[in-house]
Formats: structure tokens, sequence, C-alpha cells
């Protein structure tokens, strides 16, 4: 990467995008900011933050103090089309999405990379711990591959991205240890600035999203009530609305046994909660629609590699077969626990992510 190249530094006003942005100073290149305006002025600031003017004003005395230039991008209307509402729909058929999985092609390196385009940036900078290695004599493509902190690595979350979202990014903490930040944000004399980590979703910062699924889900139509069945299809009682659920959830199922109830599988076509043992909730064989093929051309047969199923599941080893253009089939060595539709697969060769896909069906068959 020349010098010379401005980038864009997407800034939340957590530690690791200030970090970022530090690093890339350092290095010489042209820094500024970007932040996403996603919610409206007063629902989009921290506790504490509302009498010094909120995040807007919290975020210009971080960038001050690194004497980068920031910039406010309001993409509201875009979060609402293409996060929220699709969380929403695919959570009332009783699925599982991740928003982050639809928001970093869509909305980071989508909608804001565009924007920061039209401020003079060449690439756009997030604090993602997850590496991108460009194209070389062993391979044509940009490859993205997992980070060397382990504990950290976020690469689950940008099996999406494109190539060409891929040859833009810049993603500076991927070699960098979380603790190393943490200590470079003491040593610079940030972290009486820096709010706590949040691991809830962004646009439910309550952490309450049935709370949230409710309040939106009745905008359109109310919640619908229906059974809860064991394995058998023996009626065992009722749910209050197939989005208040998800696989391998075991409170708040309400079933009293003497031994613990787990949802194993979600069926919106009649609107039922199926639930077993702790045995039936495992799975060996799946689908995926939706695949990305990122660091390799689609393969033309069944593929052996690591799949991840969830970001603190261990990829597990399994054959990968495309379906078509779009699909594959997962087929595990060992059962594994808990596959949840909506959710993402994500296959791996080493550290080196491959593609991925949504989870749409899965079998308990085993």
């Amino acid at each position: 990467m020349e010098q010379s190249a401005t980038i864009a530094v997407a800034m939340s006003g957590g530690v690791d995008s200030l970090c970022t942005a530090a690093l890339l100073k350092e290095r010489g290149y042209e820094v500024f900011g970007v932040h996403m305006r996603l919610f409206p002025l007063n629902g989009n600031c921290l506790p504490g933050q509302e009498a010094a003017g909120g995040k807007d004003c919290s975020l210009a005395k971080l960038a001050a103090r690194l004497d980068i230039p920031l910039f406010f991008v309001d993409l509201q209307a875009d979060f609402e089309e293409l996060v929220i509402r699709p969380f929403v729909e695919a959570y009332l058929e009783g699925l599982t999405p991740n928003p982050c999985v639809l928001c970093n092609p869509r909305i980071k390196f989508g909608r804001l990379l565009q924007e920061a385009r039209r401020s003079g940036a060449q690439r756009l900078a997030t604090g993602h711990y997850a590496r991108i290695l460009p194209p070389d004599a062993s391979s044509p493509r940009f490859r993205l591959c997992r980070a060397a902190d382990p504990a950290k690595d976020q690469s689950y979350f940008l099996y999406n991205l494109t190539q060409e979202q891929l040859a833009s990014a810049v993603l500076p903490l991927g070699s960098s240890l979380k603790r190393d930040v943490k200590l470079w944000a003491e040593e610079a004399g940030f972290s009486g600035f820096i709010p706590e980590e949040s691991q809830e979703i962004c646009f439910i910062p309550s952490g309450s999203y049935q709370e949230f699924l409710a309040d939106r889900a009745g905008m359109n139509r109310p919640p619908a009530a229906g059974p809860i069945v064991d394995v058998n299809g023996k009626v065992l009682g009722e749910h209050r609305g197939i989005f208040a659920y998800t696989v391998g959830q075991r409170r708040g199922l309400g079933i009293p046994s003497s031994a613990p109830y787990y949802v194993v599988a979600l069926e919106p076509a009649t609107n039922t909660v199926r639930i077993g043992r702790a045995d039936d909730l495992f799975c060996r064989e799946f689908t995926t629609t939706g695949v990305s093929w990122l660091s390799i051309s689609r393969p033309d047969r069944p593929l052996r590699c690591h799949v991840r199923i969830r970001n603190q599941h261990r990829p597990a080893p399994a054959c990968v077969s495309p379906l078509g253009e779009h699909d594959a089939v997962v087929r595990f060595e060992q059962p594994q626990r808990a596959v949840t539709p909506g959710q993402a697969a994500v296959f791996y060769d080493g550290d080196v992510l491959l593609g991925g896909g949504t989870i749409v069906m899965e079998s308990h068959s085993e």
C-alpha cells in the first residue's frame, strides 16, 4: 500500500478504531475519521455523554487528540433498510440472523466506503481483528485470514465481503493482540475517554432482543402464540411468538421437567417451537444458501476444510459440497451442537477464510 494513500478510518469511539487511526498516522498515511450516524442523535449517546453534547462531541474530542479530521455520515435510512429490517424479518420467520454479517458488506464497506471515497479516501480502515493477504504468486485473489489474536478474531463477520471491498479494506489490528491495544490506550492517555466495550447488538443496547422484536413486530403484525412440542410431536406447552426463541435455548421455555429441555428447531410454517434433550441438539449435515466464495473461486468439487457455525464456535473438520451457484451442503466429520438456521457457516483452510453462507436447514437425525 502506497504511503501517499489517503485512508478513512471508521471511528466508533472505541479503543480499536482509535488505535487503528493512530497506527496508520504513525506509518505516514494521510488519515481522516468517518463516523456512521445510525440512530437519531438522542439515541446515539452512551451513558454520561448527553450533557457533553452526546457521542458526536465525544468523538470530535478524540479525533482532535489524534489530530485528524472527522466527518459524520448519516446512514440511518440505509441501516434501517439494509440491516435492521432484514434482521427483524428473519427473526419473524424463525431464523437467528447475525446483524454484523449484514452490516459489514452493506454499510461499512458498502455505503460508508462510498461516502469516504467522496471525501477523498482511496481505502477504508476499521478496527476489525482480521488480516488481508494481497494477491501473489500463490493466488490471484485477495485473501481474508484469521487474526493473530485467536480470542479476538473477527474474520467470521467479514466473510460476505467482495473482492473489490477486500481490496479497499485496511485492517491494521489483524497482527495485534488485544492486550497490546489496551496498553497503547493507557500509554497514549486515552483510557479515561473510551467507553467500555459492549457485547450487545448496537441497535439493541438493552440486550433484550425479544422486547425489541416484539415492538417492531407489532408495527406490522402481532406475534402469534403457538405450540411447543417435543421431538415426537407431543404438545408440551405454548410459546409467545416464534421470534422469542432460538436453537440451543434452554431458559424461558416454561416446561417443567426433571432434565433440561432445549429448543432444537423452529418451524415457522406451522408456528411451532420444537424442544428436546441435549443429545437432540447435535447435527452432522446442513445446507447453506447465499454462499460467497471470497479467498478462492467457487470449487467444482467437494472441499475438505474447517467450518465455523457461529463466532464463538471452534471450526470443525467438514466437507463442503457446492450445490448450484449459490448453495452448499456441509457435512461435519463429527456432529456439532446447535446448528442454527439464519446464522453464518464460514469455511476455513487453516487461517484463510475461504467463504461462507447462511444456514437454512439442518437435520437432527443423528
